[in-house]
């Protein structure tokens, strides 16, 4: 795509989310579209009147598996059939791959498209909130012994948390498979914050350190996730050699408390909705179901 029509996608995209109340494309696809991304994706485009009406993302990784796509539609250009085009195009990329399409915020526009076109609901993410009054601004929490929790340090930290994030999501299906591409395109973004990003080292990280968690925080500007800037658990990762031991409530404490004092009123965070363990620990921590992400498959 022409980097000249940047500038109106993300203006499409300003206006779903006013009109919505939820952002209808995600962070990744946002990011590939204003920086690029790995070989077969595609940037589709329907433009009414020589106006931009609709965006669509699309992509095919290696050929092998489902391909993915995720597509929005311009407010004042709906229920013209601009996303059943969308969509159709999408299919067409994917030829005889099963095709999976993200539904942001499960919208009955989205679900009615997709249940038409012969998709099924194949997986559901969560978003859960809390309000951040009542966290402790000082947790002071208990670590394993020998366990120490500094802010992560630009050029000398990546490749151990890259590591530690490979083994913590083995089995997630995006999150597991970063590159140094992908944590440095969000180092380069606005919202980055070392001082948000907290790593729990046994031991010193050069000197033979070793880096067993992270809760990474993310501070969203009003407009993109709500009328306020809030909070997110953006990505909270534990080796498996340390699961059980604590650290992952410790870490959780540590990062609520930095986004309480940013003056924050909220917090949100993704989860898998089938993951019924961590639904019920982010319960009982106090988060509460707010909105629900729908990946849509159709297997032909």
């Amino acid at each position: 795509m022409d980097a000249a029509a940047v500038p109106a996608v993300l203006a499409l995209l300003r206006a779903a989310t006013a009109a919505d109340g939820v952002r209808p494309l995600s962070e990744e696809a946002e990011l590939r579209l204003q920086h690029g991304g790995p070989a077969g994706g595609r940037d589709v485009l329907v433009e009414t009147d020589g106006v931009l009406a609709g965006y669509a993302r699309f992509e095919g990784g290696t050929g092998d598996g489902d391909a993915e796509g995720e597509l929005v539609v311009h407010p004042d250009a709906r229920r013209r059939r601009i996303g059943t085009a969308l969509l159709r195009r999408l299919e067409q990329l994917a030829g005889a791959r099963p095709l999976r399409v993200w539904a942001h915020g499960d919208l009955p526009g989205s679900a009615e498209l997709a249940a038409g076109g012969g998709y099924d609901r194949a997986r559901v993410l969560l978003q859960m909130r809390r309000p951040l009054e009542g966290v402790d601004p000082d947790p002071r929490p208990a670590l394993p012994d020998g366990v120490q929790v500094l802010p992560f340090r630009p050029g000398r930290d990546e490749d151990a948390w890259l590591r530690v994030n490979a083994r913590a999501f083995a089995t997630h299906p995006e999150q597991g498979s970063w590159t140094a591409a992908d944590l440095a395109l969000r180092e380069a973004e606005g919202w980055f914050d070392p001082a948000g990003f907290f790593l729990a080292w046994r031991g010193e990280p050069d000197a033979g350190g070793e880096l067993l968690g992270f809760h990474w925080t993310k501070v969203h500007p009003p407009g993109d996730a709500g009328d306020e800037a809030i909070g997110e658990v953006y990505v909270l990762g534990i080796d498996p050699t340390a699961q059980g031991s604590g650290l992952g409530r410790a870490l959780t404490d540590v990062g609520l408390a930095h986004l309480r004092g940013r003056g924050l009123r909220d917090v949100l965070l993704y989860v898998e909705g089938d993951n019924v363990p961590a639904v019920g620990l982010y319960e009982k921590r106090g988060f509460v179901r707010h909105a629900v992400d729908v990946s849509w498959r159709r297997a032909s």
